[in-house]
């Protein structure tokens, strides 16, 4: 217990799905934690069940205004930022020759541009901190090909880039501020559900079975574990690191 003790933590996309899993396992090990989403309502209610240590805040992670909003009330609220994990994300399935340019553009807006302030301003936040711990959700699809998810897995990809980006700045300036990404395979949400209930058969290729495929994603404790390690300073030595959480599935892909 206590593992973060005293620490404060945003988690973005926490109204439901992993990022609930996160935070209301790091207000369990002693942190307060700010929950953002742009679901209000189910964000305020998951927050509100986490009790005094927990709170919610509206946010769309792909605006440079709402991220200097939430930073600067959560310092307002709790002091300051120790811990940013970066889970909000869209999945949508479509080949290069069926994803439109809007398409595009929606996925990297929020994949890779909310990622990206989130660094931005999450680092510039824990400067002012002892030490600082920004977590990257990216996606098995970043490392391997999947024809089903082009744009998907071109942001997790930028997700991953970046994620070695800022923990080689924070190295070379001294800063203590890791980041590190988490790279899963599948996990058991609402938006992986959705995603099975609305694709076409064959425009998965890389899912054969659903059924197998279902089964062998992890359930979202498995991932948020990893992102409690993590945030902790027991991975006080971990930095610009890829840590796959995929039960070996990237060793052989089918």
């Amino acid at each position: 217990m206590d593992r973060v003790k005293d620490k404060v933590a945003i988690v973005t996309g926490a109204a439901g799905g992993l990022g609930a899993e996160d935070a209301e396992l790091l207000v369990a090990e002693g942190a307060c934690v700010v929950l953002t989403d742009i679901d209000e309502e189910r964000g305020r209610e998951t927050a509100a069940a986490l009790g005094d240590a927990a709170r919610f805040m509206a946010h769309d992670i792909a605006s440079e205004a709402d991220w200097k909003r939430v930073i600067a009330d959560t310092e307002a609220a709790f002091g300051g930022v120790d811990i940013l994990i970066n889970n909000a994300g869209i999945l949508r399935a479509g080949s290069i020759e069926e994803t439109s340019l809007d398409l595009w553009r929606q996925i990297q807006t929020t994949n890779a541009d909310g990622y990206f302030l989130g660094c931005k301003y999450g680092l510039e936040a824990m400067k002012k901190r002892p030490s600082g711990s920004i977590i990257n959700m990216s996606s098995i699809s970043a490392i391997l090909g999947m024809s089903a998810f082009a744009a998907y897995s071109a942001s997790k990809g930028t997700v991953t880039a970046l994620t070695r980006s800022v923990a080689a700045h924070c190295k070379r300036h001294g800063l203590a501020i890791r980041c590190n990404a988490v790279v899963p395979d599948g996990i058991k949400t609402p938006m992986v559900a959705q995603l099975h209930e609305t694709v076409q058969p064959g425009q998965l290729p890389e899912m054969k079975d659903m059924e197998e495929a279902m089964a062998r994603i992890a359930e979202p404790r498995d991932i948020a574990t990893m992102v409690l390690f993590l945030a902790s300073d027991e991975s006080r030595f971990v930095n610009g690191a890829e840590m796959r959480v995929d039960n070996g599935w990237s060793m052989w892909g089918d």
